[in-house]
């Protein structure tokens, strides 16, 4: 966390490879089935979205953080390096869910490589090193403990779909989730406009446009994936699902 140089190595790395080398090497090959893998990988998605959403929730959201304005304790006490902590292993996980991407190239599954999801996965990375090495806690905590939320749900999907389970109703419902999630982490952070505990508001130039920007995007998704299209109108070619590892 010394500076942000292997954080950004990483991310440049996992573009070209998802880009440019990995399509390339599997042009001629078969693509891989990787069904345990995936099994024994979403299952640990999901074991690790659970744990961080309990820490979120016990350390902080469901104990006693104002849901208005909550400032960062940059102090020494076990409660705040602990949450520090839980901070640093978010971070860890988003560098992990990389690996979506990675089975994606393996498995030929190239409709799935879309802006949305190469933007979301790097994104991500980035917003969540940031937030450990200058802001380990409090209001903009908020986003990754919805999040955790809303990856436990995904994962379950994907971990089921894995598995072999098929028809599975709530499918379309994850995007739908991740919709609520901007929405309310939008209006979660748009709070520091108007009330002042000491968390930097200049993050604000960030959350908001990317969660307005999330939003879109993700909409936009939605409706091509899964809203018919009107009358006369050729059938969409978007893909079953954002990230449809099991599909």
């Amino acid at each position: 966390m010394s500076d942000p140089i292997p954080m950004l190595s990483i991310l440049v790395v996992y573009n070209y490879l998802a880009q440019k080398l990995g399509p390339a090497l599997m042009a001629n090959r078969k693509p891989f089935r990787l069904r345990s893998t995936l099994v024994v990988y979403n299952t640990l998605q999901v074991v690790a979205s659970c744990y961080l959403f309990y820490q979120g929730g016990r350390l902080g959201w469901l104990r006693d953080y104002s849901w208005r304005c909550q400032p960062v304790d940059y102090g020494t006490s076990p409660r705040a390096l602990e949450i520090a902590a839980a901070c640093y292993l978010y971070f860890l996980a988003k560098l992990t869910e990389l690996l979506d991407t990675a089975f994606f190239v393996l498995r030929k599954k190239e409709r799935q490589l879309s802006f949305l999801h190469l933007y979301h996965h790097t994104v991500m990375p980035i917003v969540s090193w940031g937030c450990v090495k200058y802001m380990p806690g409090g209001h903009g905590t908020f986003i990754g403990f919805v999040n955790c939320f809303v990856h436990i749900v995904m994962y379950t999907y994907y971990l089921l779909a894995s598995l072999g389970y098929t028809n599975l109703w709530w499918k379309r419902h994850v995007t739908r989730l991740q919709l609520i999630q901007f929405c309310a982490t939008f209006i979660h952070s748009a709070q520091l406009c108007f009330y002042d505990c000491g968390f930097p508001r200049f993050t604000l130039v960030l959350t908001l446009p990317n969660s307005v920007y999330f939003y879109y995007l993700f909409k936009d998704f939605y409706q091509k994936a899964y809203e018919p299209p009107a009358r006369g109108a050729p059938p969409s070619s978007a893909p079953p699902s954002e990230k449809s590892k099991c599909d």
